[in-house]
Formats: C-alpha cells, sequence, structure tokens
C-alpha cells in the first residue's frame, strides 16, 4: 500500500504531518504536482513532476494508485475515481471520502460550479485550522495503524 498526494493543491502544514508520518511508519509516499517542490530527504517519500495542464497531475495518480492505497486530495472528481479503483481519499482537512458520500460531494460541486458560471459569488473554503489539521493527522494515522 502506498500514499499518493495531490500536492499541487495540498498545504504546507499538511505536507509536513505527511512527511513525518511517511518516515515514521516507513510508508511509500508520492507526491504529484505540476510545479517543483521541496521535499525532505526520505526514501520513503517522492515527488513526480508532470506537465501543466488540465487534471495531468490527477491522471496520473488515477493510473498508478491501487486498491487499498491511500489518496490525499482536496479534488472531488479526482477522489471519486480513486475510490471507484478501492483506494482510500482523505481531504486535508480530515474527511475521509467514501463510496457513501463522494456521490453527494460530487453533486454539490457541480451545483457550486453551475452558479459561479452564472455569475453568483460563492464563498471559498474557510483557512485551514488546528482543528483541520488534527483531524487529517487523526485519520492518517487510523489508516497507518489499519494496514
Amino acid at each position: 500500500m502506498a500514499i499518493w498526494v495531490d500536492a499541487d493543491a495540498c498545504p504546507v502544514p499538511i505536507k509536513d504531518i505527511i512527511f513525518r508520518a511517511a518516515d515514521r511508519a516507513k510508508e511509500e509516499t508520492t507526491l504529484v504536482a505540476n510545479h517543483a517542490m521541496r521535499i525532505p530527504p526520505s526514501q520513503h517519500i517522492k515527488f513526480v513532476r508532470v506537465e501543466s495542464g488540465f487534471d495531468v497531475a490527477d491522471n496520473l495518480i488515477v493510473v498508478r494508485a491501487n486498491k487499498g492505497d491511500l489518496v490525499i486530495t482536496s479534488d472531488i472528481p479526482l477522489a471519486s475515481e480513486v475510490i471507484d479503483k478501492g483506494c482510500l481519499a482523505l481531504n486535508p482537512r480530515g474527511e475521509l471520502y467514501t463510496k457513501e458520500n463522494i456521490k453527494q460531494r460530487l453533486n454539490m460541486r457541480d451545483f457550486f460550479d453551475t452558479l459561479r458560471s452564472s455569475g453568483i459569488e460563492t464563498k471559498g473554503a474557510a483557512p485551514l485550522n488546528q482543528q483541520d489539521k488534527q483531524r487529517f493527522a487523526n485519520e492518517l494515522d487510523k489508516w497507518l495503524a489499519r494496514r
């Protein structure tokens, strides 16, 4: 099993939690992004840089992730695709996406996209807070303990 990180939009504090957990658990962890980023020296953490373009990083994760892997992403369509492959998907705020809740999340995402495209302003996500970071760390620890 492995951890895949949709790293383009992953907040730095969440990456730091992932780095520490990957080394502690000796878990293969791969960050995927279309821009360069620093990762700590570790035999368990890898970085894959992809070309810029719509869903290029997401597509690589979908192709390479295997059943039982954990995918960390705030991208709901990506989460849906990897759940269909038998992966688990966790967002940076600690919410676990499941077969039971992903369709509702996709519908809400599409609804808000429709509102924005018709000119209605919607609020963005609230800033990441300490509770979010703790919830994320707890869910990551649960996954690591189960494997």
